[in-house]
């Protein structure tokens, strides 16, 4: 459905993997999960493994289709598609905080508010 299940914002100098161990740790594991799907700048052996060893479901990492024009990656549209939502928030729209809290905070307000539109029809 393209709904968070958790936020972290990390600075840039701070690695991809890094990132996503960190944020794996902070969202509650569900026993019904099978796979996790990453961005192909998550395929590092360490980071696999270390999913595959703790939560015990098999990774899958999204790779680009063709090297030269524009080709739907499957998967990789309900990402695009939940940024395009977040984006639609004025605050979103640029980095206006100083502090990353807030900004997660404001993510999850963008999202809860997205989900409140969709049960008020």
């Amino acid at each position: 459905m393209g709904m968070l299940l958790g936020v972290l914002v990390l600075p840039a100098n701070f690695s991809d993997d890094y990132g996503a161990k960190a944020l794996l740790r902070r969202i509650a594991f569900v026993t019904r999960w099978l796979l996790f799907i990453f961005d192909g700048g998550y395929d590092k052996p360490p980071l696999i493994d270390w999913c595959q060893n703790l939560f015990g479901v098999a990774v899958q990492i999204s790779r680009r289709i063709t090297e030269r024009g524009f080709a739907v990656i499957p998967k990789r549209w309900i990402v695009e598609r939940t940024f395009a939502w977040l984006n639609r928030s004025r605050r979103l729209s640029k980095d206006y905080e100083e502090r990353s809290d807030v900004s997660e905070n404001m993510i999850y307000i963008a999202m809860i508010h997205l989900m409140l539109r969709r049960l008020h029809r």
